[in-house]
């Protein structure tokens, strides 16, 4: 049965995406509203839920995770590398952790650009009108408890209107508040919490404040042109 499916993952890729769409839905009960759309990319978590005019790229990984979640107006863009852990298995990685989600939420209006990479062995949860910018950017909620000697895994989550300047990593743990930047080439590894603030360095502390009235914390359409 696995290599069946296998095979029809292989297969549906290349059909033109009406037709792709019905047999997501009908073979692996996946929600994909009628607007939304998935380039030739081999996204298969155990759950897809993709919302109105939501979409996702060109060659665009996205493996071994309980759930995508692709809120409206959203959008993956091409070659990110999404990965994953999935619960429910008999290994005994992240088996003490029962609470684990392996999971890629992403709220309406938000976008991750281009060549990122996103580990969700724990969740990942990015607001609405957030934008992951730039290119290899590393999200990674797992790493190694050294003093437990195990692999552990923390959440990671990405406030409201935040912006994620280019190349930056963010670990496990790390919560970037809501009308926040993150600058480019930073390390956010831990969790902050003050609003309407620049972000910056290795590690990332908060730097300066920024206007409240920016446009972009108060745009009511995610695409900027």
């Amino acid at each position: 049965m696995r290599f069946v499916r296998l095979l029809i993952k292989a297969a549906v890729i290349f059909l033109p995406w009406p037709l792709r769409r019905r047999i997501l839905i009908a073979t692996f009960g996946y929600q994909i509203h009628p607007s939304a759309r998935i380039r030739l990319s081999w996204v298969y978590p155990r759950m897809l839920v993709m919302g109105a005019h939501s979409k996702i790229g060109p060659f665009v990984v996205a493996v071994n995770l309980d759930l995508v979640t692709l809120g409206h107006h959203s959008s993956i863009g091409r070659r990110n590398w999404i990965t994953g852990f999935p619960t429910g298995t008999s290994s005994p990685h992240f088996a003490d952790q029962l609470d684990r989600r392996s999971e890629l939420i992403v709220g309406d209006h938000s976008a991750i650009t281009k060549n990122h990479h996103l580990d969700c062995t724990s969740s990942i949860v990015i607001g609405n009108f957030v934008t992951i910018a730039g290119y290899h950017s590393q999200l990674l909620t797992h790493s190694v408890d050294i003093a437990a000697c195990r692999q552990a895994s923390s959440p990671i989550t990405i406030g409201d209107y935040s912006f994620v300047g280019t190349k930056t990593v963010i670990l496990g743990g790390a919560s970037l508040p809501a009308y926040s930047v993150l600058g480019a080439s930073s390390l956010l590894n831990k969790a902050f919490d003050q609003t309407y603030q620049l972000y910056a360095g290795v590690p990332a502390n908060a730097v300066k404040p920024l206007p409240e009235d920016s446009k972009y914390f108060t745009r009511d359409v995610g695409f900027i042109v």
